[in-house]
């Protein structure tokens, strides 16, 4: 995620094949991983506290 942030102009988060969330422009500048994790746990109602969500 951070290299994605690094790297990339625009991200988009999937979460079990369905688009969690899709950020670009001045609203994903000065992003952290932390910031997309509280996205996530904001539009999914998960915590991300387990690797699988991460990893799989």
């Amino acid at each position: 995620m951070k290299q994605a942030l690094e790297v990339g102009s625009r991200t988009v988060m999937l979460h079990q094949g369905q688009v969690v969330f899709d950020i670009a422009g001045k609203e994903r500048e000065g992003l952290e991983v932390k910031d997309l994790l509280g996205l996530f746990e904001k539009q999914r109602g998960l915590s991300v506290d387990d690797d699988s969500l991460l990893l799989g």
